[in-house]
């Protein structure tokens, strides 16, 4: 049976996108494909954004940044969830099998400018404002 795809896209893949990812897949993984992307991939994850993810008791130390032209035209997108303005300003508009487009801007903690300290607490503040929205739109998948 062919599950589903949700694609999670913001700019680098390196922090937002991955904790969605990670999210959905600890939350909904069993229902779907679960792809995160960049429009200009990092090259790596951040490793705070791994650190407050573990926090939480999620690992994405596996994980790695990926570009969008990976998926695009090649895998069919039920959901697209963007999580990054620069995201949707360069996301296609035209994509083949694109099922719904959701737009969830959340703030960079990798543009973050502060103490070591303040920095992983503006990674936790974003990580949870991810998990409450995915908290919150998984049940609604059901309907």
């Amino acid at each position: 049976m062919n599950l589903p795809t949700v694609l999670i896209l913001c700019t680098g893949n390196s922090c937002r996108s991955q904790m969605a990812e990670g999210y959905v897949r600890h939350l909904a993984g069993e229902r779907f494909n679960v792809l995160s992307a960049g429009t200009n991939p990092s090259e790596q994850v951040h490793p705070l954004a791994v650190q407050v993810m573990a926090e939480d008791g999620i690992d994405i130390s596996s994980q790695r940044p990926k570009g969008l032209r990976e998926y695009l035209g090649r895998v069919p997108v039920h959901y697209l969830i963007i999580v990054c303005g620069g995201a949707q300003e360069a996301c296609p508009r035209i994509w083949p099998g694109l099922g719904e487009r959701l737009f969830w801007p959340f703030d960079d903690p990798a543009a973050f400018e502060g103490t070591d300290p303040e920095t992983v607490a503006e990674f936790r503040r974003v990580r949870c404002e991810i998990r409450s929205r995915i908290e919150g739109w998984v049940p609604e998948l059901g309907k």
